[in-house]
């Protein structure tokens, strides 16, 4: 009998019912809950009149809408203010565990999940925003979810979904210096396309995987959405444990201990057979920029924007031209000249501590340059905390940083931190799509140290040569 992914076990392991071709009821272990997909699930609750089933198994936070200036700050607009005013209220209401803004636990909800224990190995997560695939981290199925697919969970605490096929994407050769597992991810995706991964639950697994940390494999599995696939997942190891171990919501005594030992068995057999697998050298890799409107146009800082009329594919050509208009960039430009007016460190992608001590070794003793505006997010209270603890925030005031509370802020366009038209930004988010981050605002997407070599040089830069 051919041995199991890491993904069929877990995913098995969840069946209610099956139902034709490769769909199933799944049971849902854990529901992460925001302001901006929440409401019209809450609302069918109440009109179907029907009660929350397991309001143990949620928890809600508000990360999308919060201004990140220093509390107190008023909303970018009302809408803002009643997403987040509705999510505490309705929380409230059906009993739901909520993290106020003003709290030590606040932050982005791919932030907080991990850092709280409420993510665990083994189990299957939702929650109704694309990048929940950052939980598969720590070895289990997680994915984002639609508002009336929210509404099921609320009900049922079960969804019906497709069973994804495998792919397994073994990283070999570890980090060079100056490239993180940003570059590493942004390269696997110049690589394999944006559509990628479409139709797979990706497992990454090899000898680079086994050097990283917790904080970037999160990082990792959270762009998997970006290269088309809902699922990135690592299988759980030493690692996983020791960052778990003593957290708010993790298991306790010899709970922990069972629960480690079951754990321990969450890998894909050694006979495990995938539908797609590939291998991708990291050790030849350098620091990746992106220069388009997707992540999958992206190159070496060392490169230079590629010229559409000297492709053969007519499509991709068009695509790229689109691409350049948009971003006003001309064919031929070295990657490292093109000048920057605002820098944004934070999101769910790279807000973590780790994340913020990078940029800061880049940062210390230097200060942004000429016009330059940049902020650093923290991805939660619990980070900003630390991080000031360490000193770091000192680092980045003094640079000429602002220094934010946690939250969203500028991945998105949906608070007060927002590109004007034409402003273009060195940006550790996830995306890079037209008006990502503000109408007509340009992205280019890069690690937390590119970024901080960026502010300190007004423009693209590669960072090997500050550290």
């Amino acid at each position: 009998m051919t041995g199991k992914t890491l993904y069929d076990k877990i995913w098995e392991q969840h069946v209610v019912a099956p139902f034709e071709g490769r769909d199933c009821l799944l049971y849902v272990d854990r529901h992460l809950v925001q302001e901006v997909s929440s409401p019209q699930a809450f609302a069918s609750l109440d009109q179907n009149d029907r009660p929350l089933r397991r309001p143990d198994l949620h928890i809600a936070v508000a990360d999308h809408a919060v201004p990140t200036r220093r509390r107190g700050h008023p909303f970018a607009d009302g809408l803002a203010r009643q997403q987040v005013d509705r999510l505490r209220e309705n929380a409230e209401k059906f009993g739901i565990a909520y993290m106020p803004m003003n709290g030590d636990r606040h932050g982005i909800v791919h932030v907080i999940g991990p850092e709280t224990g409420f993510t665990l190995p083994g189990c299957t997560l939702v929650c109704g925003d694309s990048h929940t695939s950052t939980h598969g981290a720590f070895g289990c199925i997680a994915f984002g979810i639609g508002a009336s697919e929210c509404a099921s969970v609320f009900a049922t605490q079960t969804i019906r979904q497709t069973r994804q096929k495998t792919m397994r994407v073994n990283l070999e050769g570890g980090l060079p210096a100056g490239v993180t597992v940003k570059d590493v991810i942004l390269a696997l995706i110049a690589e394999i396309g944006t559509g990628g991964g479409v139709g797979y639950a990706i497992e990454y697994a090899g000898s680079t995987i086994a050097g990283l940390s917790m904080e970037a494999r999160m990082t990792l599995c959270n762009m998997t959405i970006e290269a088309g696939s809902r699922v990135g997942m690592v299988a759980p190891d030493e690692v996983t444990f020791a960052y778990l171990e003593g957290r708010p919501l993790a298991p306790e005594g010899e709970m922990w201990d069972r629960a480690v030992a079951a754990w321990s068995n969450l890998r894909s057999d050694e006979d495990a057979v995938f539908d797609r697998e590939i291998t991708f050298d990291t050790s030849v890799l350098e620091p990746q920029v992106s220069w388009g409107t997707t992540p999958e146009q992206t190159g070496a800082i060392t490169g230079v924007v590629p010229n559409p009329e000297q492709m053969t594919d007519r499509g991709r050509a068009a695509r790229i031209r689109k691409s350049l208009d948009y971003m006003d960039l001309t064919p031929g430009t070295r990657l490292n000249e093109i000048t920057i007016d605002r820098v944004f460190i934070g999101s769910c992608t790279n807000g973590r501590l780790e994340d913020l001590r990078a940029a800061a070794r880049v940062l210390e003793g230097r200060r942004v340059a000429g016009s330059v505006k940049a902020i650093a997010v923290p991805g939660s209270a619990a980070v900003r905390l630390a991080a000031e603890a360490e000193g770091l925030h000192e680092i980045f005031l003094a640079a000429g940083f602002e220094w934010r509370d946690s939250g969203c802020s500028m991945c998105v366009a949906m608070n007060d931190d927002r590109l004007e038209e034409g402003e273009r930004c060195a940006s550790t988010s996830n995306r890079n799509f037209e008006g990502r981050q503000g109408k007509g605002g340009r992205t280019h997407l890069m690690s937390p140290q590119m970024a901080a070599a960026a502010a300190v040089t007004g423009r693209l830069s590669d960072v090997r040569e500050l550290l």
